[in-house]
């Protein structure tokens, strides 16, 4: 199909951009487009205005300042895959940027447009609850920060308030004793997942630490699976274990019923994907 009509602003700064929105009612950022751009081709998003915002400096770039890594939110993912602080500090991230879509989409898509529309069944969202990452938001009232963790409200909703920006992405550089694991099921390459499973724990030899657990497209938003984290934190990881940590994983879950599978399959598969990703986090963590 063919978008509805709207008029391209481009914008030559943050403030600039910020200032676009506020001037033209129900404008829409542009990043890369892959998400908004199909909305308005299928007219479920009738944006009259575009504000691009490709141009702006200071969107892109990876960078490593002590143990926090920033991310600029027009990185592609292409980018986060080629980039060997990711690589060394923050594998996760390289992972799940590979099982986004396929490698055109990847070349255009960036990490901020996949984490600011809000779309339950994009990867990075639940990558960002498992990595406890920091959002850099700028608006007309300046600077703030928002944690991933709340940042993620409904299906296309997020804590970002009118005419705000998502600039940057914080996450902490991993540290010895710390895993990470991603797996998503889907049906054909490059096609949403079914159901998928971000983790990251912290060892203490053989207990768990710490973990988090972030879960895609198995409720209106990527959520945290804060009650199987309970489980697990302080303890050691058994067969028995895992087994309650997926039954608390299906009880978290409330996916909405379309072709790629009903409640009971996405739950139950988001438990299993939940599962392997714990398994491999506390394998990377002891390597």
């Amino acid at each position: 199909m063919i978008p509805s009509c709207f008029e391209y602003h481009k914008a030559t700064s943050i403030a600039d951009a910020i200032a676009k929105l506020q001037d033209n009612e129900d404008a829409k950022l542009l990043a890369g487009g892959h998400s908004l751009l199909p909305m308005m081709k299928l007219r479920f998003s009738e944006a009259p205005y575009l504000v691009d915002i490709n141009g702006i400096e200071g969107l892109k770039g990876i960078s490593i300042d002590g143990d926090t890594i920033t991310i600029g939110a027009m990185t592609t993912e292409s980018e986060l895959i080629r980039s060997d602080i990711l690589q060394q500090y923050c594998p996760l991230l390289v992972e799940a940027a590979k099982l986004v879509a396929d490698p055109q989409v990847r070349n255009k898509g960036t990490i901020g447009g996949d984490v600011a529309h809000g779309d339950p069944g994009n990867d990075h969202p639940a990558v960002m609850l498992a990595l406890d990452a920091q959002l850099v938001i700028h608006g007309p009232d300046g600077e703030r920060m928002i944690p991933a963790n709340g940042f993620f409200l409904g299906t296309y909703w997020t804590a970002l308030e009118e005419y705000e920006i998502l600039v940057a992405i914080k996450v902490p550089a991993l540290t010895s004793g710390t895993g990470h694991g991603y797996h998503k099921l889907k049906r054909k390459t490059g096609d949403y997942a079914v159901a998928g499973s971000a983790v990251v724990v912290e060892m203490n030899g053989d207990v768990v630490r710490d973990i988090r657990i972030g879960l895609t497209n198995v409720a209106p938003m990527a959520i945290r699976a804060e009650a199987a984290e309970d489980l697990i934190r302080g303890k050691r990881v058994d067969d028995v274990l895992l087994k309650a940590v997926e039954k608390a994983i299906v009880a978290a879950c409330d996916p909405a019923v379309d072709l790629r599978g009903d409640e009971e399959y996405k739950s139950h598969m988001a438990a299993i994907m939940a599962r392997r990703s714990i398994i491999q986090a506390i394998e990377n963590a002891k390597e």
